[in-house]
């Protein structure tokens, strides 16, 4: 969390009231001051600029022991429309939902093979989202924002994806490019943050101080909720654990080093392992990812003894390195996420946790559980809609007038 001026403070506080709310709706004030560790007064304040905003009404009260009866709060899901923004190597999701974070409407793009150029990615951003507006019929005004996620390293400050290594992009101002197209305020970060954010809101690491939430999709890294929030590193490149090296002098990645775990379990590094089992396996689709590990999927659960043994050999190399973030981090659990681990699901969970076994120091293996994600929507779009809703809370009552200067307003929630 950003500690700085009395304004961040507050903007804090009212973004952890809201998120609790948005968990455990209705909920009283005093159940709120428990939850958060805030006094009542300043609970009872900040519920009072929320319902001010239009993002919370009053449903009612609950008897209390003895007492006089509570008011009970709730969001109210009416007050406005968020949307997150799901960039990634081959597509682009886009989810349009409504405060308490349920889905309207979506929309998806994909992106064939040399369409990775920063004005092509924009394009298909823009049509989505004016696809999902569309569809749920919600006016410009009631849409607060738009997160965006976007692989790789990202100035959140500033708008910039500095660096992707697999689309080779550097210093692409991304957020201005989108302001050109989108007319809502705009907020970048990338997959980790999302998924993190995503598991601490709705999945497996809520309620839980520390948690590694493991990206598994073309691109690999680790989202990291130390301490009961989200850590960033003091650059907010933490969490680059695909470039971590797991095989000394091992398979060339696009970051420019060899043997980074990315090479050996993101989608790309799982189709190589396939290849060189079985060069001739027709469960291979050089050119479709997605196919592929569908296929491989299928293979699984048919059986297959080479889509079993990838699908080992996988598990292997992923649980190695999962291994090293038990022992270095003493994590309560640790997630398997996105489109990879979906689609290979149990048999993957069963062979990592195996292997995990197998490296891991035994004291924080006991303390750590290996889940598959529970989210059963995309948790990235998911995730950066909070990013959308943290934006909102923080230009309250000094948004900038006018079309052009909301979609460009640049903001650092404070997460």
């Amino acid at each position: 969390m950003r500690r700085g001026t009395s304004r961040d403070i507050r903007t804090a506080n009212r973004y952890e009231v809201l998120r609790q709310i948005i968990a455990e709706s209705p909920t009283s004030r005093q159940e709120l001051a428990a939850a958060t560790g805030l006094s009542l007064a300043t609970v009872a304040t900040l519920v009072g600029e929320l319902l001010d905003l239009g993002m919370l009404t009053e449903v009612g009260f609950e008897d209390s022991a003895g007492g006089r009866p509570r008011g009970l709060v709730a969001v109210d899901a009416a007050g406005g429309a968020l949307i997150g923004v799901d960039i990634a190597e081959t597509y682009v999701r886009v989810e349009l939902f409504d405060l308490a974070l349920n889905v309207l409407a979506r929309a998806d793009e994909d992106m064939r093979p040399g369409e990775s150029g920063p004005q092509q990615v924009v394009g298909h951003v823009a049509a989505a989202v004016g696809s999902v507006v569309a569809q749920a019929g919600v006016e410009d005004a009631r849409v607060l924002g738009v997160g965006v996620s976007v692989p790789g390293q990202v100035d959140r400050d500033t708008g910039v994806a500095e660096y992707a290594p697999n689309w080779d992009w550097h210093d692409v101002p991304l957020l201005d490019l989108l302001a050109e197209h989108i007319a809502y305020p705009l907020h970048l970060d990338n997959p980790l943050r999302a998924c993190a954010v995503a598991e601490l809101w709705f999945g497996a690491a809520r309620g839980r101080g520390d948690a590694v939430v493991v990206n598994l999709g073309t691109g690999v890294g680790a989202g990291l909720a130390l301490g009961g929030g989200l850590h960033r590193g003091v650059s907010n490149s933490a969490g680059e654990w695909g470039h971590t090296t797991l095989v000394l002098d091992g398979r060339p990645c696009h970051c420019g080093n060899h043997g980074c775990v990315e090479t050996y379990v993101g989608a790309p590094g799982i189709m190589l392992n396939l290849r060189e089992l079985s060069p001739g396996s027709t469960l291979l689709h050089p050119e479709d990812q997605t196919a592929t590990i569908d296929a491989l999927a299928a293979g699984v659960a048919a059986g297959d003894p080479v889509a079993v043994e990838v699908v080992r050999d996988t598990a292997r190399y992923l649980g190695a390195g999962i291994s090293d973030l038990v022992n270095l981090l003493n994590p309560e659990v640790v997630v398997l996420s996105s489109w990879v681990a979906a689609a290979l699901g149990e048999p993957l969970l069963r062979a990592v946790r195996e292997a995990v076994a197998r490296h891991a120091l035994r004291r924080p293996l006991a303390a750590t559980e290996i889940v598959l994600s529970p989210i059963p929507t995309d948790p990235v779009c998911l995730g950066a809609a909070t990013f959308a809703l943290e934006g909102a809370l923080q230009s309250a009552g000094r948004r900038p007038t006018g079309r052009t200067a909301a979609a460009r307003s640049r903001t650092a929630p404070p997460v």
